[in-house]
């Protein structure tokens, strides 16, 4: 997610095909997407075309921002002031994209934004989408995407806009920034521009992928690192300089993983906002760490910024919050198996965050 400062997926049909198919690809290991994929398959063809969505007030501090199935929301503000928000593949969209005049009212648009994809990744998954604005007026785009190599794992691609539309089309590149599937694969990538220039991308190496089972996968010991990795790459926006770096992983607090990482800079400090514990669980929640330098370390705040119960939310996560320190987007199931987006204002004051 970016902001300006000065400067799942195609045909109903084919998708209930993969879905089945998936089923019987599953193993124990697995066992908890049964219900998710079962619901997911059966109810496919009873979803509404959806194309606006009010922005319903829940309780002061968080509202309803698009009030249909949204997972894991950015945002990105365009030069004319309009913001874009882009969420996981739903509402027969690989990448969905609402948008707003005001960051109150917002508009789930009938378009596809990547309406082909790069030869080494499946159709079943487009995770996680954030849309940066490089110098040329171009857009990029980070997203997760199945590995055609090694199914159930992912890779974070990358796409870049045909022209200066921030809804594209957007066009795969043929190598992904990162895989790691000997680890679990990568996924959650969210771009980051720092106050000297330089551009970054900050993603999750998907250690729960390859877990012993229980909660995401990674509820039985010996539990699997899940860490949160800090790639600098070229004013391309993709091309990787030198190594990537740890800059935080999941502790006992954590419960099974640490995910959904989303980096800014506010005065003179580093936030990395993230989401800990299953996105199923009712402890699913956002919180944040902070640092001096970009590459860390790291300092957990030990503070929830958003947990269940806060202003009637059921397992908020997934949260980006804008490069200006204001507002951010986030997840929360609003019914059975629907993840809404909702928006939030945000207060930034020294090393703490809290919502307004």
């Amino acid at each position: 997610m970016a902001c300006v400062l000065n400067s799942c997926h195609y045909h109903l049909k084919a998708i209930k095909y993969k879905a089945l198919r998936r089923l019987d690809e599953m193993n124990v290991k697995s066992v908890m997407w049964l219900p998710q994929l079962l619901t997911w398959a059966i109810g496919l063809g009873q979803i509404p075309n959806v194309l606006a969505s009010p922005f319903r007030v829940q309780e002061a501090g968080a509202v309803m921002a698009v009030n249909s199935d949204f997972p894991d929301p950015s945002f990105v503000q365009a030069p004319d002031g309009t913001w874009y928000a882009f969420g996981t593949n739903g509402n027969g969209k690989r990448v969905q994209v609402a948008s707003s005049s005001d960051f109150k009212t917002w508009n789930l648009l009938d378009k596809e934004a990547l309406p082909t994809l790069a030869d080494w990744e499946t159709e079943i998954d487009h995770w996680a989408p954030d849309v940066i604005r490089r110098n040329d007026g171009k857009y990029v785009m980070y997203y997760s995407g199945e590995a055609k190599q090694e199914v159930r794992h992912h890779c974070v691609g990358v796409a870049v806009s045909e022209g200066t539309d921030p809804t594209g089309p957007y066009v795969p590149n043929e190598t992904p920034l990162s895989c790691r599937l000997d680890q679990g694969g990568s996924i959650d990538p969210a771009g980051f521009l720092d106050k000297d220039g330089s551009r970054y991308v900050v993603f999750k190496v998907d250690g729960n992928s390859k877990g012993n089972g229980g909660d995401c996968n990674n509820g039985i010991a010996p539990l699997k690192p899940t860490p949160i990795l800090l790639q600098k790459v070229a004013e391309d926006g993709f091309t990787p300089i030198g190594d990537a770096v740890q800059i935080l992983d999941r502790d006992e607090t954590d419960g099974p993983l640490v995910e959904a990482p989303n980096l800014i800079l506010h005065g003179d400090t580093y936030f990395l906002f993230y989401s800990t514990h299953c996105f199923t669980d009712p402890l699913y929640d956002v919180r944040y760490a902070t640092s001096k330098s970009i590459t860390g370390p790291y300092v957990k705040n030990g503070k929830k910024l958003l947990k269940t119960g806060d202003y009637g939310l059921t397992s908020p996560g997934g949260g980006t919050v804008c490069g200006c320190g204001d507002r951010m987007l986030f997840h929360g199931f609003c019914r059975d198996n629907t993840r809404c987006t909702y928006a939030a204002r945000v207060d930034i004051t020294g090393d703490q965050v809290t919502l307004l």
